[in-house]
């Protein structure tokens, strides 16, 4: 009802949450409930999308609305504590309950031996990396894309807080990851924040207020107790266990999750078919370019999900690259 009410009266903009063609609850291992949402017809080939730290499937609304445009299905569902998806015991968050929620959502939205292309951002990519040893991703995961995020270091790496002082910048960081106080109405100070924190210089006066209202909404308590894990993640080890073929994309910009921790991983795959740098973009890259993120996707779903080449609509042919992008390869 609320995102009904809220297009009320004016034309949808492409970061107004699309309306899902169905909604499912999946369930995980420990009980606890998600909201689910798939986007498109059944027919068309599957990519799975898991948003970040703060969000909800709203973040991904220029993503959904372009693949399923060009004959993509797109499955995309809230993290447990995030949208529509209850907390539960706040005190086991952990990279174990992240892939234990991702394989219930796979469980429950794909098809008995479907395989998918799966998308993750920032804490969302996190997620796959952490599932990296599970069955159901082996199983269901014919390509991976990663976005904006990093597996170790993080405190370490952020440049959030222009602190000069390593020690105090990831003091004062942590702090920040930690905190569980309310962050109130949304003001022209905390959307200045924001952009500074989690966008690129180039980022719009929408992109910017649609960033602020999402996280605004994220409960302060899950926030907090999401960020706690953050602080302590490492997960780096299990990005050499990633046997499918992986695409990673950061902002040149980004303070949150460095291009470093980017590299990093991509070093650390098996398969990784490109690092993608997106010049003067922030951390939160499916929103401020999601021509370029939904490009990697329709290219990881032609070459390694729809078989031939031209098979998928909307896909790029072999070797075209999106002109705002620098592409680094890693063997």
């Amino acid at each position: 009802m609320a995102r009904l009410t809220a297009s009320l009266g004016r034309e949808r903009g492409p970061y107004d949450p699309p309306p899902a063609a169905r909604e499912l609850t999946a369930t995980s291992a420990d009980g606890a409930r998600l909201h689910v949402e798939v986007h498109g017809r059944d027919e068309d080939p599957a990519v799975v999308l898991v948003h970040g730290w703060t969000c909800k499937t709203d973040f991904w609304a220029p993503v959904i609305r372009e693949l399923t445009s060009t004959g993509h299905r797109v499955v995309a569902y809230d993290q447990r504590g995030h949208g529509r998806s209850p907390a539960a015991d706040t005190r086991a968050y952990s990279p174990e309950v992240l892939a234990d929620d991702l394989c219930a959502v796979l469980d429950a939205a794909l098809a008995p031996g479907e395989r998918a292309v799966l998308g993750g951002h920032s804490m969302g990519a996190m997620t796959l990396i952490a599932a990296a040893d599970r069955p159901q991703l082996a199983q269901c995961a014919a390509a991976l894309v990663l976005c904006s995020t990093g597996a170790h270091r993080l405190l370490a790496e952020a440049r959030v807080l222009p602190f000069r002082s390593e020690s105090a910048r990831i003091r004062a960081q942590r702090l920040l990851l930690l905190s569980k106080l309310p962050l109130g109405p949304v003001t022209p100070l905390s959307r200045k924040a924001l952009k500074y924190g989690t966008l690129g210089p180039d980022a719009t006066a929408e992109q910017v207020a649609v960033v602020a209202r999402i996280v605004h909404a994220c409960p302060p308590r899950v926030r907090g107790a999401w960020g706690s894990v953050l602080a302590g993640l490492d997960i780096q080890e299990r990005a050499s266990r990633l046997r499918c073929p992986t695409a990673v994309i950061t902002g040149t910009h980004d303070r949150l999750t460095p291009p470093d921790l980017s590299r990093d991983i991509a070093d650390a795959l098996p398969q990784c078919t490109g690092l993608h740098l997106l010049p003067r973009l922030g951390h939160m890259t499916p929103l401020e370019s999601p021509r370029e993120v939904t490009g990697v996707l329709r290219e990881s779903v032609r070459e390694h999900l729809a078989g031939e080449a031209g098979k998928v609509p909307g896909a790029r042919s072999a070797g075209q690259e999106s002109p705002a992008a620098t592409k680094e390869e890693t063997q």
